[in-house]
């Protein structure tokens, strides 16, 4: 996922002395040099220390809680009041460069997309509503209060980018993403989707998962997030659903050189979801989609409105998830 990533190597069929090691060289040396460029970036988002005092709700305070979100309002801030989250992530776990990238989770046009029906709500929800559902669910958190700091600032930050957006030329919108996600016609792999994982994931995010902190205090979260585990999404987050977890992965991911197929990134999204990770309440989790039928194919927690089995709605296949619904 969130990693550095390597050329494919092919070797010759009659390898010259020493070759074997050239090869070793070289690979670890494109390694190396990704992983630095990758703890660069994101550690240049997480630089300035930021005061304990509470900000006014300006933009600027509104672009350090999405960079450094884990450090103003996650589990180890000072104040009680300000500990909103359950998780040491950051909103640039996912919204990358502080959302300004164009193309997949790109915050640049979210003020103009919302108020908009949801059908996890069952009703019309703003932006406010929206932030709020990231803040319990991929923040593994509790909701912000409605007009209070934050939530302002994060509404000030993101309708900036918004009229930063609409100023820029339109030659200048270039998403640079890989083709979109063609989603398999089979179930996921999760023996392939480990394999994915051990050669294109763990070089950043380690090899249980977990992540890599930016430093020994864990409140300035992590350099690279962790994929399962206590401080990384719930399983009522988007990013939960293999399908959401596949095509950001495409998109996104190697860090840096977004270039995994189809398969690999179905496969390790289904791998990494296979993992623990903190759950959201049943009770909780039974509210959402009142309208059983606009839930989503790749909803990971039941009840549904159709014959399939869990684990079919966990790694598919979907076509025929969809074709249900199609007919009705």
């Amino acid at each position: 996922m969130f990693n550095a990533t390597i050329d494919p190597m092919t070797d010759p069929q009659s390898p010259r002395p020493g070759s074997g090691w050239t090869v070793v060289v070289a690979v670890s040396s494109v390694v190396a040099v990704m992983a630095i460029v990758g703890t660069w970036f994101v550690l240049s988002q997480q630089r300035r220390q930021v005061p304990d005092d509470v900000p006014a709700p300006t933009e600027e305070y509104g672009r350090r809680l999405i960079a450094q979100t884990s450090w103003l309002i996650g589990p180890d801030n000072p104040d009680p009041e300000r500990r909103f989250m359950n998780s040491r992530l950051n909103c640039g776990s996912c919204h990358l460069d502080t959302g300004m990238q164009p193309g997949m989770l790109s915050l640049t046009e979210s003020f103009t997309k919302y108020p908009r029906f949801s059908g996890r709500d069952g009703k019309e929800a703003d932006l406010k509503e929206r932030i709020d559902g990231c803040m319990e669910r991929s923040m593994n958190g509790r909701k912000l209060p409605r007009d209070g700091v934050e939530m302002n600032a994060m509404v000030a930050y993101i309708r900036s980018l918004n009229d930063r957006w609409v100023a820029t030329s339109p030659a200048l919108r270039v998403v640079l993403e890989p083709p979109a996600l063609r989603t398999p016609a089979r179930a996921a792999s999760l023996e392939n989707g480990e394999k994915v994982f051990e050669s294109r994931c763990r070089v950043c995010h380690g090899g249980d998962g977990l992540g890599m902190l930016a430093s020994q205090d864990p409140r300035r979260g992590y350099v690279f997030p962790p994929l399962w585990g206590d401080d990384s999404f719930n399983n009522g987050a988007g990013m939960g659903r293999v399908l959401t977890a596949a095509r950001f992965i495409k998109a996104r991911m190697p860090f840096g050189r977004p270039d995994l197929t189809d398969d690999e990134a179905f496969d390790v999204a289904a791998y990494i979801n296979s993992k623990p990770r903190p759950q959201m309440s049943a009770s909780r989790l039974e509210q959402d989609y009142p309208d059983r039928s606009t839930k989503p194919v790749d909803s990971p927690y039941g009840p549904y409105a159709d014959p399939f089995p869990a684990e079919q709605h966990r790694f598919g296949p979907f076509a025929p998830i969809e074709a249900f619904y199609k007919k009705k």
